[in-house]
Parts: structure tokens; C-alpha cells; sequence
């Protein structure tokens, strides 16, 4: 299989953080912009606030018949600072912030490259310990004005890098599992951010291809292999099936939690790299942005100004596009749909019942009343007021690890149009539980999920929030 597919998911976790709405230099937001997979020097002093040298992901194979082997594809960003120099009367040059030429400003900046080490071919069962160097360099561009004169030039510089890749292998129940590490091993000091992010690996994530074998899926892993699957441990990369729903034979190890088979949605017409924000909203916001402020996101970074432009140029129908995906869950649908976004590239998909009416609408279902409904939990009637212990088991956010074991209390019962029952919570001990009423903003748990408090608890709770 053609790894296209997957680097377009690839290089929207690459590009994750490049850039930030408003997209320019001057935001405070594109001063620390570089979020996800950044491989810090292992020699950062503690006020660089360097991250950490290394990841690791465990994968798990089954192998066929023949010479079982794995080709590993790293990528990631090398920092490259872009500088621009001014040049006076006398033909001096100095370093500037900005600089204008025919009435269009030039700024200072830090770009990326983007690099690939690729090892072809490892043999499943042998160990392999490579080190490999990424070379740096400085490159000047001279700039010139409307009648040709140099008036300053833009020199772009990069730090060497230099970075160990090791895997290797075991059996498992008849499976084998493989691991892949990467570690920064930049030899220099690195006493400031700017030092480290400098002498960093910038979104790291892995491609991993199979030979003569097939990935299992560790989220839905087969049942002879859920025990091994259990067994695999990740370090800051998370490894799911990536290309054509159905395949194994490629993985993808990112940076950032997803579902297997990750999509880019097909409404949407190009990256926007602010942590995964929706394009719509983002669209929008670029929309509402003063011809002064586009001016700076353009002389920003090429990236930016392709963003700026896609947007000013969009058309009511392809920004109507955004809005959304209309299907009837209740009719076949395509064999291809959107799939997790990544990158903020979502497009959130609506869903109407059969008879047309648009589930949100109260016509649509009268009998439909949330803040009344209940649903039975253990034999025991659960509605709003209940308090509940929720144990999240769906792995449908980071941010269930917060919320195991916790008390919450029911704000409402509610059904979707598939059938499907959700309850709605805020934590009890949430200092926000009243700003969450107030936006009417909950989290949502499936009835499995929760335990109902027994009587006395529910006493003891709320005469504990009384006092």
C-alpha cells in the first residue's frame, strides 16, 4: 500500500502547532508554538525548560509465513531560524526584526525543515541500534528592492542534530512485539529555550511498515491477542492502524491519541495547525481579522499567508461546507466517511431522524424531556440530582483518567438518535460545577460507566457539601 494516505495524516500531527490563529509573529501564541512530539537535548538545563530526549512505542505483529520485517519511517521538524538583516547607506549590515521592502514587511522568524530517517527492512527478532546525523547549515537570500538594489538579505541557520533510533523484538502468545525508541542525542549544553527548542526533534512521530506481517490493533485487539496487546506500553507515542480502513500493514506512532484508521475530513480544504481547532470557527476567526493584522500573518510565513488567503478567497458554499456533514444515520452511508481529525482539521457531522426533523428540534421527539428522563443503573433509578461514581471505560478522552472514581452528580438523561442513552454530569468536587450549570457545558458518560451512589453515600455527600 502507497503510504500517501497516511502522510496526509502524518503531516497534520507534523505541522500540529507550526503556526497558531492569529498567526502572527507578534502573537504571544506563536512565541511557544512547537506543543506536540518535541524530542528535547539531553543536556537542557532545567531553565530551558527542555523536553524530554526520548519516546518509545510497542507495537504488536503477527507474522506470516515468510521472513517477517518491519521498515521504520521517523519524521520531524528541524527548527530553522530565519533572520533578516538590514543594510544601510554605507553597505553595513545588522540583524532586524522586520524590515520593509516596497511596502511589504520582511520579519524574523523560526521555521522547520522537515526530515526523514528511514530504516528499511529490520528483520522482526534482531535488535538494531543506529545513530544517525542530521546535517545543519546557513543559507542567505539576498533582498532586493523594485529597482534592484540589495537593500538586506535573509539568512536561515540550523543546528546539526543528531539522534538514536533502537528496536527490537520478542514473542508474545504467538505474537511479536516491537519496540521502537528514538532519542535526542544532541552532545551540546543547552542553557536557554530557544537553545533547546533549537537543538530539538519537532513533532516526532513514526510510520512503521509491515513485510510478511500485519499490525494488531491495540484498541480493539483480537481475542488471543488482548492479553499481549495489554502488555505493550507506550512513552509519548501512541501507535494505531493508519491507511484504508481494513489494512495492517501500516501504523501510525504519533505524538497524540487516536482512533485507529485517523482521517482528514474531506470537507475540509487545507491545514490550519491550531491544536485541532475546528475548521469553521477558525475560518471565521481569520474572516473577522483587520487588514493590518492579514498583513502581518502573510509576511509571518509562506504557511500563513496560504491560510490567510484560502480563507479571504473562500465562497459562501465552500464556507457552508464547513458547517457540517447532513446524513441520515438510519440509511446506508458511504464506504467512506470522515474519520478523526487531527491537526484542526474537524469537521463535526449532524444527524437527522427519518421523519426530517432535525434531532435537536423538541417537535422532533416531545416525549423527549432530559432534565426529567432517568435510566435504571444497577437496578436503581438514576436521574438528574442523582450522584454517581464514574468509571470511564470508553477511552473517549485523556481526561478520563482524571474522572475514575470520582462523585458526579446528574444534570440530565439523554437519548440520540441511534438509540443510545447519555448522562450528563458535573463533578461534585468541581470548584467550576456552577460555571458548568451556568454554560450549560457537562460531560457526557455512558450508564455503564457509572455506579449509583447508595443512600447513605448520597446523604454523606451532600450533607458534606452543606457544610
Amino acid at each position: 500500500m502507497s503510504l500517501d494516505q497516511v502522510r496526509s495524516i502524518a503531516d497534520a500531527v507534523l505541522y500540529e502547532g507550526y503556526l497558531l490563529y492569529p498567526y502572527r509573529a507578534s502573537s504571544n501564541k506563536n512565541r511557544s508554538r512547537w506543543q506536540f512530539g518535541v524530542l528535547g537535548p539531553p543536556n537542557a538545563e532545567a531553565a530551558s525548560f527542555g523536553e524530554q530526549p526520548g519516546m518509545e512505542t510497542q507495537v504488536l505483529l503477527a507474522p506470516h509465513d515468510g521472513p517477517a520485517a518491519v521498515t521504520v519511517h521517523l519524521r520531524f521538524l528541524q527548527l530553522q531560524v530565519r533572520e533578516v538583516w538590514a543594510r544601510d547607506a554605507d553597505g553595513a549590515e545588522q540583524p532586524v526584526d522586520r524590515l520593509t521592502v516596497d511596502g511589504a514587511e520582511v520579519l524574523s522568524w523560526d521555521e522547520a525543515v522537515e526530515r526523514e530517517v528511514v530504516l528499511a527492512a529490520l528483520p522482526l527478532g534482531e535488535a538494531v541500534d543506529t545513530v544517525h546525523a542530521v546535517p545543519g547549515g546557513e543559507d542567505s537570500e539576498p533582498l532586493t528592492d523594485a529597482r534592484g538594489a540589495v537593500v538586506g538579505r535573509i539568512v536561515r541557520r540550523r543546528l546539526p542534530l543528531t539522534l538514536g533510533i533502537r528496536t527490537d523484538s520478542v514473542v508474545d502468545d504467538g505474537y511479536t512485539r516491537l519496540s521502537v525508541a528514538v532519542r535526542n542525542e544532541h552532545p551540546e549544553p543547552a542553557a536557554t529555550k530557544d537553545a533547546a527548542i533549537r537543538a530539538s526533534l519537532i513533532g516526532a512521530h513514526l510510520l512503521l511498515r509491515a513485510h510478511d506481517a500485519e499490525f494488531v490493533s491495540l484498541l480493539e485487539p483480537p481475542a488471543g491477542a488482548a492479553a499481549a496487546a495489554g502488555r505493550c506500553r507506550q512513552n509519548r507515542c501512541w501507535p494505531v492502524l493508519a491507511g484504508p480502513k481494513g489494512t495492517t500493514d501500516v501504523l501510525l506512532g504519533a505524538p497524540i491519541i487516536l482512533y485507529d484508521y485517523p482521517e482528514v475530513a474531506e470537507q475540509s480544504p487545507g491545514a490550519l495547525f491550531d491544536s485541532t481547532e475546528i475548521d469553521e470557527i477558525l475560518t471565521l476567526r481569520v474572516m473577522t481579522m483587520t487588514e493590518a493584522e492579514k498583513a502581518e500573518a502573510r509576511a509571518t510565513d509562506p504557511r500563513a499567508r496560504e491560510i490567510i488567503d484560502r480563507c479571504d478567497g473562500m465562497s459562501p458554499a465552500g464556507l457552508q461546507e464547513l458547517h457540517g456533514l447532513l446524513r441520515d444515520p438510519h440509511l446506508p452511508q458511504p464506504a467512506a466517511q470522515p474519520g478523526p481529525a487531527v491537526g484542526g482539521r474537524e469537521v463535526e457531522p449532524a444527524a437527522f431522524d427519518t421523519s426530517g426533523a432535525p434531532w435537536w428540534d423538541p417537535a422532533a421527539d416531545a416525549s423527549v424531556r432530559p432534565g426529567s428522563d432517568a435510566v435504571v443503573i444497577d437496578g436503581v433509578r438514576v436521574a438528574k440530582d442523582s450522584l454517581v461514581r464514574v468509571h470511564p471505560s470508553r477511552r473517549a478522552d485523556a481526561q478520563d483518567l482524571f474522572f475514575a472514581g470520582q462523585v458526579a452528580r446528574v444534570t440530565a438523561v439523554l437519548s440520540d438518535v441511534d438509540g443510545g442513552t447519555h448522562v450528563a454530569l458535573v463533578l461534585v468536587d468541581d470548584p467550576a460545577a456552577d460555571l458548568h450549570d451556568w454554560y450549560g457545558r457537562y460531560f457526557y458518560f455512558a450508564p455503564d460507566e457509572l455506579t449509583p451512589l447508595t443512600v447513605e453515600e448520597t446523604a454523606r455527600h451532600r450533607e458534606e457539601n452543606r457544610s
